[in-house]
């Protein structure tokens, strides 16, 4: 799976589960994480960790 399409499923999950969240900070939080994790050696692993990264990121914000 590619980086793009990795961040599009991410964006899409949780735009679904969390309407209130704006897509475009989603994506753009994804696609961050994504990058701080791309060297990993868990690599089969990159959505469920960059997903998991991502929820965890978007509620810290107020």
């Amino acid at each position: 799976m590619d980086r793009d399409e990795i961040v599009a499923q991410i964006v899409a999950k949780l735009t679904e589960k969390h309407p209130d969240y704006d897509r475009d900070e989603v994506e753009r939080v994804a696609r961050a994480e994504l990058a701080e994790l791309e060297n990993s050696p868990v690599q089969d692993f990159l959505l469920v960790l960059t997903e998991r990264a991502t929820k965890k990121r978007l509620k810290r914000k107020p």
